[in-house]
């Protein structure tokens, strides 16, 4: 069993998780003012995600970065901020790759299936945490990762209406279109790495009985190379004198 770790070290984890939370959004904001100050010379809209044009495709990188007003920028702030600082915290060694494909998945299924128009913004990208973060916990059945499913649902669950196509009736400038593609790529990401990062630990007994296989399976792997110690199999037995043969002397006649 490992010893628990110090307060000092979880607060350097948790500030080290937050730090690509923190950078994103930071580019997030800065990509924000300067479409709004105008000074690369036109919107920054046009970068975004075009479904089904080759020209399109360019928007897979950039939209997430781009929004076209600051109530839009804003909403997606907070949920970037812990979203993905909960990816960095409890699946820290998964989080990279895991956050790459969230972001290629989202926006490639976006060009996909979306309407004719721009889609920019990062809440395909929240969307995809969403749905990582709450499955993964409920795959794993590890009552701690559980508890960030249960506050990730309960903080965020209402959003989830936006997935569906009855969106674009109440409010045309959803993407929903976006929200649904992260969705769908988290909820895959989640079974794809559902046996990759932390898991649920094994009950003393049960590793145990693994300690013993292994030490079995090591035991096994030293004769077929043979390296096994002939000593250790005979209990390191060896002649001493008491062990030596008598030898009778002739009698004298």
């Amino acid at each position: 069993m490992n010893p628990p770790l110090g307060p000092l070290f979880e607060k350097k984890r948790a500030w080290l998780a937050f730090l690509p939370s923190f950078v994103w959004v930071s580019l997030t904001w800065v990509a924000f003012a300067v479409d709004q100050t105008g000074v690369l010379g036109g919107s920054l809209l046009q970068w975004g995600i075009m479904p089904r044009e080759l020209s399109g495709l360019k928007g897979i990188l950039f939209s997430p970065f781009i929004h076209s007003s600051l109530s839009h920028v804003w909403s997606n702030t907070l949920p970037l901020l812990i979203l993905t600082w909960f990816l960095f915290y409890f699946y820290s060694k998964i989080a990279f790759r895991a956050f790459l494909y969230m972001w290629l998945m989202s926006g490639l299924l976006t060009w996909g299936i979306g309407r004719g128009v721009y889609h920019v913004g990062a809440s395909g990208l929240v969307f995809a945490l969403l749905f990582f973060l709450f499955f993964s916990g409920l795959l794993r059945k590890y009552i701690p990762l559980v508890a960030v499913s249960l506050v990730v649902a309960f903080i965020y669950g209402s959003t989830i209406w936006s997935i569906f196509p009855f969106t674009e009736w109440i409010d045309s400038t959803i993407s929903w279109e976006g929200h649904l593609s992260g969705a769908i790529s988290g909820f895959l990401l989640a079974i794809i790495y559902r046996d990759q990062g932390p898991q649920k630990p094994l009950p003393f007994w049960e590793e145990e009985a693994v300690d013993a296989d292994n030490e079995i399976v090591a035991n096994m792997d030293a004769d077929a190379n043979g390296d096994t110690d002939i000593d250790s199999l005979i209990g390191d037995k060896r002649p001493t004198d008491d062990d030596a043969p008598l030898l009778e002397e002739p009698r004298q006649r």
